[in-house]
Parts: structure tokens; sequence; C-alpha cells
């Protein structure tokens, strides 16, 4: 028994009630006083661990019929709740207020410790189990905010993993991660975006997807302050556009690259590998574009993109935005060393090396350097047909 009270103190929050009303009805397994008999009963049930509502469309249970009604939404992305500073919306009313504190810089709870802040007692609370040292892991002294958080955390050192799943035998720590990862045999998708129908098997793939509709770039890189959907990508920009590290380069023609899934595609142009094949006939492709385009044209699957133009045709809303700005001589894209502008990146990337002397494609053969792909490879043609190397493609 006094293991269960341990449980339910990580989350009792009204231990030392702030006010002064009569809570007559007491739980009898951990002592904690509700003022009405409803609320002793929703609370009993994480004793208990009855969780009577259950979702229709993931068998997803929970305790109370409210948690229900807010986990709906991460299935049809709807956002009910609005900021009237920044129309910033939010699945529910609680992200909604947190987020307001933001704009009126109101953190009430202030941990004593370690001076962190925080906008409601509750996840205050929680965090002053971690500075209590009352979830403290015995192997490496992290101290967790909760019973069933600690109770994780020990499976990073005893490689536990008691979720296996029934149709490849792939275990996982937790159980949240064992149903993610079932919908891949199963092909479930059970997110679905209100706006575009768009269906996606995690939740969290559908609040990133929703900012292709909302236009949300919250993340901002640190040194050119252009903003991104997702995190990830920030990182990706930096490493392309404000490092000159080239760490991968191919064994074929020396080409070198900053990130290697730019050398993955390259590779191709050598093996003549197609992995993109269409699912009507037998026809493979080595770009996705191409196959996009395939599907367009052969099956009319898909959409194009029209330019009001000139009504021309793009199977890529990219390549008609490039398009169109040639409509509009917009050349956004400047020379740092000149007063060139350009349509795209890639043109202004081939300008580059005129102002300088750095040679970032060499033969694979010779090991001779080269400013440019299309000079590397004329020459590489010259100089496997010296030495009678074959079977290479370019």
């Amino acid at each position: 028994m006094p293991e269960m009270k341990t449980e339910a103190d990580s989350n009792d929050v009204n231990e030392h009630p702030r006010d002064d009303k009569s809570r007559p009805y007491l739980c009898t397994v951990c002592d904690k006083r509700f003022t009405r008999r409803g609320n002793l009963n929703v609370h009993k049930r994480i004793h208990t661990g009855e969780k009577a509502f259950v979702c229709t469309v993931c068998n997803k249970r929970f305790i109370q019929r409210g948690s229900l009604s807010h986990h709906k939404r991460t299935h049809t992305g709807e956002k009910a709740f609005v900021c009237t500073v920044c129309d910033k919306r939010f699945m529910m009313k609680s992200s909604l207020t947190r987020h307001g504190k933001r704009h009126t810089g109101g953190h009430e709870y202030s941990c004593t410790q370690c001076q962190k802040r925080f906008s409601s007692h509750t996840s205050l609370s929680v965090h002053m189990n971690i500075h209590r040292g009352k979830y403290k892991c015995s192997e490496c002294g992290k101290c967790c905010s909760s019973k069933s958080e600690l109770a994780v955390h020990r499976r990073s050192h005893s490689g536990e993993k008691p979720f296996e799943c029934h149709v490849c035998g792939k275990r996982f720590k937790q159980s949240s991660n064992l149903a993610v990862h079932s919908r891949t045999h199963s092909g479930e998708k059970p997110y679905k975006c209100h706006l575009c129908k768009k269906a996606f098997s995690h939740s969290g793939v559908l609040q990133t997807h929703m900012r292709v509709h909302t236009g949300e770039k919250p993340y901002k890189c640190s040194l050119c302050n252009k903003s991104f959907s997702q995190s990830c990508h920030v990182q990706l920009h930096k490493r392309i556009v404000h490092s000159n590290s080239r760490p991968y380069y191919c064994p074929y023609c020396g080409m070198m690259f900053k990130v290697h899934f730019q050398l993955k595609r390259h590779v191709r142009i050598h093996t003549d590998a197609k992995p993109y094949s269409c699912r009507h006939c037998s026809d493979c492709f080595r770009w996705r574009d191409q196959l996009k385009t395939h599907l367009l044209k052969s099956h009319n699957e898909g959409t194009w993109f029209t330019c009001d133009i000139c009504q021309k045709k793009f199977s890529s809303s990219d390549n008609l935005k490039v398009h169109v700005q040639r409509h509009e001589a917009v050349k956004p894209y400047v020379c740092s060393e000149c007063p060139k502008r350009f349509y795209t990146a890639s043109e202004l990337r081939h300008h580059h090396p005129v102002h300088s002397e750095y040679r970032q494609f060499s033969c694979g053969l010779c090991d001779q350097l080269f400013k440019r792909k299309e000079t590397v490879k004329r020459h590489f043609k010259k100089c496997s047909a010296e030495r009678g190397v074959t079977g290479v493609l370019l």
C-alpha cells in the first residue's frame, strides 16, 4: 500500500491546500482530500488503474473524459484555442494559458533551488521532486520528477525492454514507443489533418505538418536569423550554408559534400541506381521528382502546379516558384563578392568559384583538383580512357 501512496504523491498538488475550503471526501489510499465526491471518484482511478474512456480511433484509454477530449484533437489537428495577442493556436486551453504568460511576462511560481520559473503550481511541484532527490537513480544518481519516470530511466542501465512487437520481435523500453512502431506493420495512420485530410502515424508528425498550413517557423538560425518549421532543419541549414567543412567525398570522382544525403544522391549518377519505382508500371527512376512527374504524365496521379502567367505546368511548387521569379525578374540570391544577382541558390553556387581558388572537385584516378563539376567530368572521361578504366558511369 505505501507504494501506491508514493505514486500518487508525484502528482499531488493539493497536499497542502492554499485555501480554506472544506474537503470532507478522503482518499483512504493516500489521504488526499477533496471538496466533491465526484473528484474523489476520479482520483481513485489513479490507484486502481481504471481507464474508462476509450478513443474510438486508436483505442488509447484515459482516466478522465476531459483527457479523452484533448487527445481526440491529436487525430483531427484541431486547435480551437487562439491567442488574442499573436493569433497562435493551441489544442488545449492550458497550453494557451501558459503561452499567454509569455506576452505578460508572468511566471508566478519560482523554484527556490535553481530559480527556474513555472506558470503553474503543478509544474513546480513535480519539478521540486528532482531537488528533493525523492526519485533518485541508485546507479548514476540522476533525480527524476516521478516514480514512473525513474522506472523508465532505470531501463537505460538494465537494458530491459519489456514491450515486444508480436510481428517482428523488436523490443521497446516504453509501451508508447511500441504503439507507434506497430503502425509501421499495420499501415495505420490515425492522426488526420483537418485542413487537407493528409494522415500520419504519429501525433508529433501531424503537429509539424500543421505548420505547412499556418506558416509557423519557430526555429531560427542564430547566424542569419532565417526561420524553419523544424529544429533539425536549422542544424542542416547551418552545415550546408554556414560551414565550409566537406567530410563526405565520392569514391568515383572525388566530389566532396557537406552532408551524407548529398553524397548518397550523387553516387547514383555513377552507379545508375534507380530506387524510385512506379507502382503502376515497371518504370524506375533515379530521382523522386522524376517519379512524381511520371505519375502525373503517365498515370494522372497527383496535382500539377500551373503558372498563372504562361500556363506552364510543374510537378512541384518549388519549381513553379523559381519559374515565376524569372517572369518577375526577381533575383533574390546576391553574390557577396560582386553585385551579380541570381534566380536560384544553385546558380549562385555555380558563380562562386569565379572569386576563389578553392578547388573542391578532384579526379578519383589522378587526384587532380578542379573548381567545377563539369570540368572534372570532362577530365575524368579522358583520364579513365588513358588508364584503361571502364564500366564507370558519369
